[in-house]
């Protein structure tokens, strides 16, 4: 027996050698220029089979190259980078085919010898873009495109990706508009690239069109950095309305809809939007960027996303965003989350999200200032642009609280600090438990915190400080400047002193360090206000309801049951299951994730009596914080 555990070991590390030498090494990145511009052409005409087909040469020198896929996303906060979908790679030099090697350790390193007399390699590949939602987000219909060209690059290791230049351009169907930060050099109508080293190795209609004409749209070269924060929405249905005409900053909100009808804007929604602007420049007291483009699909086809861009952002709302606009509370603080986050996350940053370049790992101890403050000053800018009533603001604030005064158990185990490693844990993927588990809580748990904050301030000064004047002090920098300003945990306790002096590093760490088991509704209370429960679901938790075509009994039962299903035979299926006061997910109704519901005893009721309870502000003084 010994003998052959020693066999076993022996083997193992004759094969961690073998891979250990054919390991080649990635060159750290260094902050020197790149040599030449990369040049890249996606065509992203194939709407058929949503093939994104890539073209892309760069300059190089002789000896060993290793290309990078960007791997580490700015935004999600985590290793997303869908290598998984680039396909039919082949790299060429002068018409002769270089073999290449994947690291055999690192999936978004590849290696290739470059040839003495050489000078520029050019590379195609596919971007093989999801059919179905369980491959990934779908960013390809037969309406709408979106374009985030860290899909479609490959890189030169080395360098920060802020030192290499690109020249990108792309194809797209006749006749369709779109919107992007990118400055845009020429658009025309062009003929389809002849088929290329490539083609043999292509799907049969993916290239055998070269006699087609496309709309072909060049843009000005750019950092790699610039360029993979700047994607681009595309589509058959299009409206670019003006959101700040009289400013000298452009503000434009890019639609792109599933159907024409969609993309109908009435005038006190579209000057609501407007004031979201002039209200994000009253609280920061500049201008984070000198353009801002507001990218927004309105599908039930196109996947749903919200991700910041420095100068732009990725938005998806329901198809009638604004043609059913009383239906779609839920979710309208969106554009305002993502456009605060050009001030928080992008202009300032926390020094350890920041990277030189997309393959470096991130860290994001700081998540609970990047994606917490964003997300209060989100719900706040939404109620003070008239984007949602102040009353229904409130229903929002008192539905975060009462998840985690009814909730949020995994407080016990796991603290709000550790929750900042979620997205480099598994993202917001689906969780068994997630009540118990715990999940992305620096958003919502970040409300409370920043909440706490400001009534703190207000207490602290006879309110005569607040977070508002943090806010302007700490990233209102300097007008129109889009420079990254990284910032510290210390940065932002002295920031806090500066207003009023306490010991904000105890107050934060206690925070984020401790475990309760309270809720933290200190912030709540201090505003005169306390959370209370009704039998009837507030207006917001109805739209909710109604939106995600559910049964929310979260602060009762502890369950969620999804009315998708709904039929003759059934009553719905359970889409999620909680733990409450200690119990296990489910334990009160014994049930789990996706068991249907075929009848329910009307005489159950919870621990209170009621059997559909929903959170409500009680009445009380209100300290303005909206």
């Amino acid at each position: 027996m010994f003998q052959s555990r020693s066999f076993i070991t022996a083997a193992l590390l004759c094969l961690y050698c073998v891979v250990t030498a054919d390991a080649a090494e990635i060159p750290a990145p260094r902050d020197v220029v790149y040599p030449g511009t990369l040049t890249l052409s996606v065509d992203l005409t194939d709407l058929d089979r949503r093939l994104f087909i890539v073209r892309e040469s760069m300059p190089v020198k002789p000896g060993p190259l290793t290309l990078l896929y960007p791997q580490w996303l700015p935004g999600t906060h985590g290793p997303n980078g869908p290598v998984n979908l680039l396909t039919g790679l082949v790299m060429t030099t002068r018409g002769r085919r270089l073999p290449w090697s994947r690291d055999p350790t690192n999936m978004y390193a590849f290696h290739v010898d470059v040839p003495g007399d050489v000078d520029r390699v050019d590379l195609e590949f596919q971007f093989a873009s999801p059919q179905v939602a369980e491959q990934g987000r779908i960013v390809a219909t037969p309406e709408i495109l979106g374009l985030q060209w860290n899909t479609v690059v490959l890189y030169p290791a080395g360098f920060y990706t802020s030192r290499i230049t690109v020249k990108a351009d792309v194809e797209l169907p006749t006749g369709w508009q779109f919107g992007t930060a990118l400055d845009v050099v020429s658009r025309s109508a062009c003929s389809r690239i002849e088929p290329g080293a490539n083609s043999h190795s292509l799907p049969h209609s993916a290239i055998d069109q070269s006699g087609r004409t496309a709309d072909c749209v060049a843009f000005a070269p750019t950092s790699l950095d610039t360029l993979v924060d700047s994607p681009l929405f595309a589509g058959r249905y299009y409206k670019r309305v003006e959101l700040d005409p009289s400013s000298d900053v452009p503000v434009y909100l890019n639609l792109v809809a599933d159907h024409p009808s969609r993309l109908e804007i009435k005038p006190e929604q579209l000057a609501a939007y407007g004031k979201l602007m002039k209200e994000a420049y009253v609280l920061y007291g500049t201008r984070a960027f000198d353009r801002y483009d507001f990218l927004l699909a309105l599908s039930e086809n196109f996947s749903g996303i919200g991700l910041e861009h420095h100068r732009s952002s990725e938005n998806v709302h329901r198809p009638g965003h604004f043609t059913e606009w009383e239906k779609n509370a839920p979710g309208r603080d969106l554009l305002a989350h993502e456009l605060t986050h050009s001030w928080n996350g992008k202009r300032r940053r926390p020094v350890d999200l920041w990277t030189a370049n997309f393959n470096v790992p991130m860290r994001d101890s700081l998540l609970w200032m990047y994606e917490g403050q964003t997300q209060y000053w989100g719900i706040v800018l939404t109620a003070r642009s008239t984007l949602w009533p102040e009353a229904l603001a409130k229903e929002v604030l008192a539905n975060i609280a009462a998840i985690y005064e009814r909730n949020r158990p995994g407080r016990l185990w796991r603290n709000l600090q550790d929750t900042t490693n979620q997205p480099i844990l598994g993202g917001r993927r689906s969780l068994p438990f997630p009540s118990w588990q715990r999940t992305v809580d620096y958003y919502n748990e970040g409300v409370l915190l920043w909440l706490d904050v400001d009534t703190k301030l207000r207490e602290l000064t006879g309110n005569e400080r607040s977070l508002d004047d943090f806010a302007r002090a700490f990233f209102g920098v300097k007008d129109k400047s889009f420079e990254v300003v990284t910032y510290t945990f210390d940065d932002i306790v002295n920031a806090l002193n500066a207003l009023s002096p306490h010991d904000w590093k105890e107050f934060l760490r206690k925070r984020l360090d401790g475990h309760g088991p309270e809720a933290p509704l200190d912030g709540l209370a201090r505003s005169g206000w306390k959370l209370g429960f009704r039998e009837e679901p507030s207006s917001f938790q109805k739209a909710i309801d109604e939106v995600t075509k559910s049964f929310n009994l979260d602060f009762s039962l502890g369950l969620v049951v999804s009315t998708r299903d709904k039929g003759k035979h059934h009553r719905g299926r359970l889409g999620q299951s909680s733990i409450q006061s200690g119990a296990h997910d489910g334990e009160q109704a014994d049930c789990s994730q996706r068991a249907r519901v075929c009848a329910g005893d009307t005489a159950r009721r919870d621990s209170h009596g009621e059997g559909h309870r929903s959170a409500h502000r009680a009445t009380g003084e209100d300290v303005r914080s909206l």
